[in-house]
């Protein structure tokens, strides 16, 4: 949108490099916090869309730790976080969405497929396509892997080895593409989700399903998987690894051509893959459609 773009190209290139560092600062923090301090019988909060959706008292810890540490460093920027149901609204144009525990499932079960999200955008992260990120890091702590991103500035990726760039895969057929995908907490639109992945499993080389959203198109981005797709993500699932794929060289769309990635669906694969995925699906979605009309 070319508002958006007006928007980002106001931050200036030195305040985005800020912005990535500080992402991946109180990341990293949130993400030794939810590690280091996870209890052995591990409470259950309360649920949120349904009784598959937890949420744990240490997300609510997590997202009151990067509160603290945007508040004081960033008093008038904006903040969104996923647990709190809503956000501050700030001064400066630019808006933090927090995911303080991404795959919080796997957190629950002490599987290491969890990552603290953390993104500054500017536009409106509550309405869909009314946003785009500046910066933006996701972390793995169980893994220690660290995956952010400024706009213009590339990809990265930095853990106990060093920092190195990022690029999504260069594969072209589908049928030789590795996927991953997500299900929804609501048992009838995991029915729906489920259909879709019996017609596509027999036409591509396999699909994962790792639990966390962020670490999917983190994953992208490093090329460890070809394409991934989603329904029902919201800005705090996505926001950091929107950027990570695109600055990472791939694209990030809807299921129509050039729409804005939302709830209905995320398409996210390097340049060569993303369109006979993304068409796949969008075919696959109005088939769906017309067989239950």
């Amino acid at each position: 949108m070319p508002g958006l773009e007006r928007l980002l190209a106001q931050v200036e290139a030195q305040e985005r490099v800020q912005l990535e560092r500080c992402a991946v600062r109180i990341a990293q923090e949130a993400g030794a916090l939810v590690r280091d301090q996870r209890p052995d019988r591990l409470g259950v909060h309360h649920t949120k869309s349904s009784d598959l959706d937890v949420v744990t008292v240490m997300d609510t810890r997590s997202e009151q730790l990067l509160r603290d540490r945007i508040e004081a460093a960033r008093p008038d920027d904006g903040i969104l976080g996923e647990e709190s149901g809503g956000g501050r609204i700030g001064r400066s144009g630019l808006t933090w969405v927090l995911d303080p525990i991404d795959g919080t499932v796997n957190y629950l079960y002490d599987l290491p497929g969890y990552a603290v999200s953390v993104a500054v955008v500017v536009g409106d992260p509550l309405t869909e396509g009314a946003w785009t990120p500046v910066a933006g890091a996701v972390y793995s702590p169980r893994v220690a892997e660290t995956f952010h991103a400024h706009a213009g500035g590339g990809a990265w990726l930095t853990d106990v080895a060093g920092t190195r760039s990022l690029s999504c895969s260069t594969q072209s057929d589908l049928g030789l593409a590795l996927l991953a995908t997500g299900f929804a907490y609501d048992r009838e639109v995991r029915r729906r989700q489920a259909r879709i992945v019996a017609d596509l499993i027999p036409r591509v080389r396999d699909i994962r399903r790792m639990g966390a959203a962020a670490i999917d198109l983190a994953h992208v981005a490093a090329g460890r998987v070809d394409g991934y797709w989603e329904q029902g993500t919201k800005a705090w699932d996505m926001a950091a690894g929107v950027l990570l794929v695109a600055e990472a060289g791939g694209l990030v769309t809807g299921s129509a051509p050039a729409s804005a990635p939302g709830t209905a669906m995320v398409v996210a694969a390097g340049a060569a893959l993303h369109e006979s995925l993304r068409s796949d699906l969008e075919a696959l979605q109005i088939d769906r459609v017309r067989a239950k009309g």
